[in-house]
């Protein structure tokens, strides 16, 4: 498959180290573009329910892919989410290609697109951080029942469900939350005079426009790699919401024990090299 080119490609809620990850179709994902920046919007690696007992090679393998970005010259941004707030202490770290941060700020085409995860706007996160760390690990639990429930319904031909968007859909207040989260983020992205809001947190894919009094602004979600399994990638001017589509792929070449673009798993690949690339960057 040739690599598409896209000026600037957005991933976030990845969530490595969990059973809900979609770290093989996100693999090839990645191998499918050549972006001229890529920022991983948050919550990548999730230090809260991280087990040495699950850590299956194709996560490995996608931190992988993203550190042969950073070799290959390619700005890769991480900036921080609540899931990996741990790395925040590190926050405006810079090595070579590589930048930790807590937000980001780029001007495209003329116009300014501010980038965080938004957790910021969640009062649960704020003030219960117990009550969030609870109902991530009961999140899990519900997409690893929902894994087993979709299994069986494609073993016996009939449509896949999600049982999150079904229960999200049900109860009014979910649907206000998220409502009210991309309205703050909108509010807030006018008051500091940007023109792009890009978030992630809520696991929504969304690109809207949103007009207040004050003017309009366009709010972005780059959804997740757990259910939606979407980006967000701009190009020509413009901002798209990528969905992955198995049928849009060729036969799964990623899978655990294989080799992949000529990597060896039993390398770090080129790790050394990552190293010292960093080495004269900061020279």
């Amino acid at each position: 498959m040739s690599k598409r080119e896209v000026e600037i490609a957005v991933i976030s809620d990845v969530h490595l180290g969990t059973y809900g990850c979609h770290a093989k179709e996100l693999l090839k994902y990645l191998k499918s573009i050549k972006p001229k920046m890529l920022v991983l919007n948050g919550d990548i690696i999730d230090i809260w329910q991280f087990s040495k007992r699950y850590w299956p090679e194709t996560h490995m393998k996608v931190v992988r892919k993203l550190m042969k970005f950073v070799v290959e010259g390619v700005p890769v941004y991480y900036l921080t989410g609540n899931h990996d707030e741990l790395l925040r202490k590190f926050a405006d770290m810079h090595m070579g290609a590589f930048h930790l941060q807590n937000k980001l700020v780029v001007e495209l085409d003329g116009k300014k697109a501010w980038f965080f995860h938004g957790d910021i706007f969640d009062v649960t996160m704020q003030h219960s951080k117990w009550l969030a760390k609870l109902g991530a690990v009961g999140y899990d639990t519900l997409i690893l029942i929902n894994s087993f429930v979709n299994w069986f319904l494609a073993l016996i031909g009939k449509e896949k469900m999600s049982f999150s968007k079904r229960i999200k859909a049900r109860f009014k207040d979910a649907v206000k939350f998220i409502n009210s989260f991309e309205n703050t983020a909108a509010e807030l992205a006018l008051e500091k005079g940007y023109e792009y809001v890009v978030c992630g947190h809520i696991h929504q894919p969304e690109m809207r426009t949103i007009r207040t009094a004050d003017g309009e602004v366009t709010y972005l979600n780059s959804g997740d790699w757990v259910e939606n399994l979407t980006a967000l990638e701009y190009y020509d001017q413009s901002w798209k919401v990528f969905k992955y589509e198995q049928k849009d792929f060729q036969k799964d070449e990623v899978e655990e024990g294989e080799l992949s673009d000529g990597e060896d798993l039993h390398s770090k690949l080129d790790v050394n090299t990552l190293l010292q690339k960093i080495k004269l960057e900061i020279a």
